[in-house]
């Protein structure tokens, strides 16, 4: 004989919470009962290193970036090859460009002296991110947290869905739209230029035949890369003011410095223009759009509950 239990009220509440966690969901408190001490332990170990050089704020920002735009923010970009897959860092946006793996490593291993097997690496890429752009100047914001590591990467992926230096806005727009971006928000992620170095060789080809930069400005870069040879050769991403994170970048693009390609398309007689005058003219919109959309991109496709794992190691899957 079947019994039928009528649902109550209370059967419902407690069948809508099992379902409910089933499709656990980020929370900037996720780790407050676990973990108490990471947020404090994190911040201070990007202090110590921006210390140590204030480039690698960029770089760990950078990082969280080209984590999330490569099947979501997994931490896969983190992986060193195996012999079951090659990872993301020999592709060629990350070659010998990507950089900031030592320090999430050592923040990595003193996160698990702290609470063992809890806490994400890819958890750990977005507050270092955040907290590389608040010790540069830039504006705060709470960091939704819960998400889990990869147990795979995608080379092929990383060559695909990162735009490049040379991207035009058309390009932009395809790469960013695909992750559910607006013109808007990539023009406030572009702001990220306002900080860090580029290599010679995602820059040559602009100063020696892009029309639309400042003469002065593409001859001083070609001092220090050549036509030839001089590939990784730095220069700053925002001459202005390198290592403060600021809206100097748009001032930048007004007069035709930008470093990149991809950044001075951005005013270029086109549909963006109207959004570099705005953050130039008003650089609180352009920290609290940065700052939005960082944590849009942070919640680009991560794992939750009980898919991937939490790794022990950063570098490798457990």
């Amino acid at each position: 004989m079947t019994m039928i239990f009528p649902i109550t009220k209370a059967v419902f509440f407690l069948l809508f919470c099992f379902i409910g966690t089933t499709s656990a969901q980020l929370s900037s408190n996720f780790y407050s009962r676990t973990c108490p001490l990471l947020l404090p332990t994190i911040k201070i170990e990007i202090l110590a290193a921006i210390i140590n050089e204030r480039r690698m704020g960029a770089s760990l920002l950078r990082l969280h970036f080209h984590d999330c735009f490569v099947q979501g923010c997994d931490a896969s970009v983190l992986l060193d090859d195996t012999s079951s897959f090659t990872g993301e860092k020999t592709a060629g946006p990350n070659a010998g460009s990507l950089r900031g793996f030592d320090v999430i490593d050592t923040i990595k291993s003193k996160v698990e002296r702290l609470c063992p097997n809890i806490v994400s690496c890819a958890d750990i890429l977005a507050v270092a991110a955040r907290d590389s752009v608040v010790v540069l100047g830039g504006l705060s914001w709470s960091v939704p947290l819960g998400r889990r590591d990869s147990t795979t990467a995608s080379l092929s992926s990383a060559n695909s869905d990162l735009p490049g230096p040379s991207s035009e806005v058309s390009d932009l727009t395809n790469a960013f739209s695909v992750k559910g971006f607006t013109l808007q928000e990539i023009v406030a992620l572009s702001g990220s230029h306002t900080i860090g170095q580029g290599s010679c060789r995602f820059f040559r080809n602009r100063i020696y035949n892009d029309n639309n930069i400042d003469p002065t400005f593409a001859k001083s870069l070609q001092a220090n890369c050549p036509t030839s040879g001089g590939d990784t050769n730095l220069s700053p991403l925002d001459t202005t003011t390198p290592n403060t994170f600021d809206n100097a970048y748009y001032r930048n693009l007004q007069n035709k410095k930008g470093l990149f390609h991809s950044d001075q398309v951005l005013f270029n007689g086109g549909s963006t223009d109207s959004q570099v005058n705005s953050y130039v003219s008003n650089p609180a919109s352009f920290r609290a759009d940065f700052a939005n959309a960082m944590v849009k991109m942070g919640n680009i496709s991560p794992l939750t509950g009980s898919s991937g794992q939490i790794r022990k190691n950063c570098r490798i899957i457990n």
